[in-house]
């Protein structure tokens, strides 16, 4: 095999057959050198039992850690020579039996590389390399699969879905992550055995879900999530989005424009030194989600038109709703549903360029979102008309230009009244209270409508605006 092996996985092979235990380098590492990508950590199954190879691990690395002695694995890390660092997991040949109704596996250990492989998710997976020998294992012909860029699991799909249902999901991610296609016999158990993801974490669910709105090409993993029927269970609001084209076909296909917003979005990722650096898997999935409001807002009007009135922030809701249901961080959730509720706003400025008033307005409430908030914006015009499209593209481009110089006048990424709670109370002689709320709000407004004005002008307007809409009626 035309490949360069790490040395470390030479040295740990040397150091198991000393002690004349079997070591094999296994699953994505493997995978990886095949296609000449590189892995940052080894995984390795061995004929020896955990309390067998924890003093050679030991001997062998600079840290250690037995998390997954419960399962016969247990890991090491080693420093370079050059300061990095590589991290391994060894884990003793299984040939585990699953309980149908919890995915978790009961550890029973096996005899042999070849059973260990056996009970791997795809083909392409299940190959190894004996070290320090370089012997490659191939039992399920997983070489020939990766060079046709095809998904296969070694054993009857039924049963390998059936054993561990989150396989599945991962056949998704895979198509995202490695350009794969699932293998007709494969994608017809998937479709068939889809409700089996039920039993599946939602933790679990949304890690992969992540895995693959963050890799090179969600765009494919998403329609195969779609395809399969997993969506239908895991993220239903986005199936929905297929909805019926009217007869005038005036409005468009609203997930496959979902599919080029996201693709559009990560197009407009920057560099790690930018504001929005990818892969950013906040943007990722407000694209993704941007349009979810649109089914349950969709309106047949006079005329044959088509509305989704209100699906900005229907869509925030259901967004919110989604995110917390497979157990996403709340912050994430957030600002997600943020963007959505959002993503709208910008349209008007098209019509009629805003005021410094409103384009304060727009900075403030789109707070730390305000990158992420342009690019969703600008991903989400796909109008054909070029004439269109241009007006759109240079509004934009305006309204950032107008943005920028008014951060050289004012801080507005903080703006805050110009009297403070304490002033309020104190110049119109209050308590702490709802009054002293309405009052620092109408100054918020004041700021942004005027800009920073001086002490004396912000005390005029709280007196004269207490006086005339303030104060409590008697």
């Amino acid at each position: 095999m035309g490949f360069e092996v790490w040395p470390e996985a030479i040295e740990l092979g040397e150091l198991f057959k000393e002690q004349g235990y079997e070591l094999a380098l296994v699953g994505g590492p493997v995978r990886d050198l095949l296609l000449h990508r590189r892995s940052h950590d080894l995984d390795f199954c061995t004929s020896a039992r955990p309390e067998e190879f924890e003093p050679i691990l030991r001997k062998w690395g600079n840290g250690f850690w037995d998390m997954g002695r419960k399962f016969g694995t247990l890991g090491a890390m080693k420093k370079r020579a050059d300061g990095s660092e590589i991290g391994v997991e060894v884990t003793t040949y299984r040939s585990d039996k699953y309980d149908p109704e919890s995915r978790k596996p009961e550890v029973n250990y096996g005899d042999s590389l070849e059973g260990d492989l056996s009970r791997r998710d795809f083909t392409v997976n299940a190959m190894a390399l004996r070290v320090p020998e370089c012997e490659f294992v191939d039992p399920f012909d997983g070489a020939n699969d990766l060079n046709k860029k095809i998904l296969r699991t070694p054993v009857d799909p039924r049963q390998s879905f059936d054993d561990d249902p989150l396989r599945m999901m991962r056949a998704v991610r895979f198509v995202a992550q490695l350009g794969f296609r699932i293998e007709p016999e494969t994608a017809e158990a998937i479709t068939a055995m889809v409700d089996r993801i039920e039993i599946v974490s939602a933790e679990r669910v949304r890690d992969e879900l992540t895995k693959l709105l963050l890799s090179d090409n969600p765009h494919a993993g998403i329609e195969a999530l779609v395809e399969s029927g997993l969506a239908d269970i895991v993220l239903p609001e986005i199936p929905a989005l297929q909805l019926e084209l009217d007869e005038h076909h005036r409005h468009k296909d609203v997930f496959q424009h979902t599919l080029m917003v996201v693709d559009r979005a990560i197009a407009l990722e920057t560099g790690p030194d930018g504001p929005v650096p990818a892969p950013d898997l906040t943007l990722r999935l407000a694209a993704l989600m941007h349009d979810v409001g649109k089914p349950r807002t969709r309106k047949f009007e006079a005329g044959g038109k088509v509305s989704f009135h209100h699906h900005d922030l229907v869509g925030a809701k259901m967004t919110r709703k989604r995110l917390k249901a497979l157990r996403f961080d709340h912050h994430l959730v957030e600002d997600v549903a943020d963007l959505v509720a959002l993503h709208l706003r910008f349209h008007g400025y098209i019509d009629e360029p805003w005021t410094d008033a409103a384009v304060r307005r727009y900075v403030r409430d789109a707070g730390h979102l305000y990158h992420r908030l342009n690019r969703l914006t600008r991903a989400d015009a796909t109008t054909q008309n070029k004439r269109k499209a241009r007006m759109f593209s240079e509004a934009m481009d305006d309204m950032e230009a107008r943005v920028i110089e008014l951060k050289k006048k004012e801080d507005i990424d903080a703006i805050r009244p110009d009297l403070d709670g304490d002033e309020i109370m104190q110049i119109l002689g209050l308590a702490p209270g709802r009054e002293v709320g309405r009052a620092r709000k109408h100054m918020l407004d004041y700021r942004l409508d005027n800009g920073p004005v001086e002490h004396d002008e912000a005390v005029a307007e709280l007196k004269r605006w207490y006086a005339e809409e303030g104060a409590p009626e008697a």
